[in-house]
């Protein structure tokens, strides 16, 4: 990857942003991460919740079934181009680019520079993934009831892939301008493209009405950002000098994207095996059990443009202080969650998906799923915010992709040789399997710099013996509170379960706490 710098930025542009700068008041120099943490975590969490409306409904309607089987390996696409393209390798290769340009003053000749090349890539592999289809499912799932639906499905959504690219171009754009209210809308705008299809052409095309609705739901992503790309950015803006993408600074992060994505790949694989609703129960618990995770990686989204800054600057220590502030605080959040669902998944799964061809058995499967998933979101969640660091600099490394291939190989070592445990053995290979990548990359071996592992092991153990405690409090308190409507049962355990984790996490000289009631980067602290 290489960035050769514009000219200066226009005067206009100029004196507005000093202006701006000196309009700013002192002391307030925290608000704005403030407000994009805030404003980030609102919308993802709508953007969640339509989620969760989006698979109840599939539930209700379709139940766990083969054709539900068959949809959700055409759904593969779209899960494995949404961490590639959108949060994963789009993020982390142009949001430092963009980053640089923005300094540098020159951020629509970036664009103008980058743009056209992005759009040749993404056009022949959409359309390539839909001529494939018949062969992409046969490999992903050799043993399933139905696979002519799932190619009818995997061909609809294969146009994600081009919409997944350009939402997440724009959204790399508009995070390094510190814009993140448009880029944290994409996936409310995606859920409810899905629900408006499912509801209008379920009985007209059964379970392939979903697959279109993922197709508008890309479609919309590119839509809801588009004004505020034009507002904060402008139209792309040709010069003799420009960004420019190279494919050699591409493939690494694109392989650990896919290699991490390729744990799907292995839950669908062996689940295909299984009984009919197997694929479909991973995939129920595998959405709610990631909740906590989604929302403990806000913070690496927000910071992401000023680690990149701080690395591409050789600032070392405030880089360190960035990654030890962030891996605190999204431990304490994914820490948290983990010991409510470990408590409390069978009144989870059945108060979201229990209703309508969502039997009582599928709860049940589902509830044992998230429990034995959710012991990996500790390490699902540093893998997330450690891989930051790999890719900031101007030439990205291969080793969070060779330590994510051997996560992926432990995965699917154990995942083949323990089929007679089911779902239950598959899910533990996932957590297995994504311990051991994160466990490999927390020194910092092969990156830019050399990572805090002993401070961050000391956060992450307070925290962890937090969790313990408020993990055993939710099981003493849920037979006390079974007798109580579902939602009252689950707002009085989050209660208790939230209540004792800060209680101990506070009294083990935990700072996390109170950093996420008042959010800061570390290195800003007075």
């Amino acid at each position: 990857m290489t960035l050769t710098r514009s000219p200066a930025l226009p005067a206009r542009d100029a004196d507005r942003d000093r202006a701006r700068d000196r309009h700013r008041r002192p002391g307030r120099e925290r608000s704005p991460f403030r407000r994009a943490v805030t404003v980030t975590a609102v919308l993802i969490a709508l953007g969640s919740a339509l989620g969760f409306g989006r698979d109840l409904l599939l539930a209700q309607i379709f139940g766990a079934t083969g054709s539900t089987d068959a949809f959700l390996v055409a759904w593969t696409v779209p899960e494995t181009a949404a961490p590639l393209l959108i949060e994963g390798a789009m993020a982390f290769l142009l949001v430092p680019l963009f980053s640089r340009a923005a300094d540098a003053g020159g951020i629509r000749e970036a664009v103008a520079a980058t743009l056209p090349r992005v759009l040749a890539g993404l056009v022949p592999v959409s359309g390539g993934t839909a001529l494939a289809a018949p062969w992409l499912v046969d490999a992903l799932a050799p043993g399933l009831a139905d696979p002519g639906l799932a190619v009818r499905c995997m061909r609809i959504t294969a146009a994600t892939v081009l919409m997944f690219g350009l939402a997440g171009y724009l959204s790399a754009a508009l995070r390094a301008r510190q814009v993140f209210g448009p880029p944290a809308a994409i996936y409310v705008a995606y859920n409810a493209g899905v629900i408006a299809f499912v509801l209008a052409l379920h009985d007209r095309l059964g379970v392939a009405a979903a697959a279109l609705g993922v197709a508008c739901g890309g479609a919309l992503m590119v839509a809801v950002q588009v004004p505020g790309f034009l507002r904060h950015i402008g139209p792309p803006r040709r010069t003799p000098a420009g960004a420019s993408v190279l494919l050699a600074a591409f493939v690494p992060i694109a392989a650990f994207t896919l290699l991490r994505q390729g744990q799907v790949f292995v839950e669908r694989f062996a689940g295909s095996s299984l009984p009919a609703g197997s694929i479909s129960h991973l995939n129920y618990a595998q959405k709610i059990a990631q909740v906590p995770m989604t929302l403990s990686l806000i913070i690496a989204t927000v910071t992401l443009p000023a680690l990149a800054r701080s690395v591409t600057a050789g600032d070392t220590a405030a880089a360190r202080r960035r990654i030890t502030g962030d891996l605190g605080l999204a431990g304490a959040i994914v820490l948290s969650g983990t010991a409510f669902l470990l408590a409390f998944a069978p009144e989870i799964v059945a108060l979201l998906l229990q209703r309508g061809a969502f039997a009582p058995a599928d709860t049940a499967a589902t509830a044992a799923i998230v429990r034995l998933y959710s012991l990996g979101l500790l390490g699902q969640t540093v893998v997330g915010v450690l891989c930051r660091v790999f890719f900031c600099g101007e030439r990205p490394t291969w080793y969070p992709a060779g330590a994510m291939a051997a996560g992926l190989a432990v995965t699917a070592g154990l995942a083949a040789a323990a089929p007679h445990w089911g779902t239950a053995g598959i899910t533990l290979a996932n957590v297995a399997g994504i311990t051991l990548t994160a466990a490999a990359l927390l020194p910092g071996r092969g990156g830019p710099l050399p990572l805090p592992v002993r401070p961050v092991l000391a956060v992450l153990g307070r925290l962890a013996l937090a969790a313990a405690a408020a993990t055993g409090a939710g099981w003493l308190v849920r037979p006390v509170l079974a007798g109580l409507p579902a939602v009252a049962t689950l707002a009085l355990g989050a209660a208790v379960v939230g209540s004792v984790f800060i209680v101990v996490a506070t009294a083990t000289g935990s700072k996390e706490i109170a950093r996420m009631i008042g959010y800061a980067p570390a290195e800003e602290r007075p």
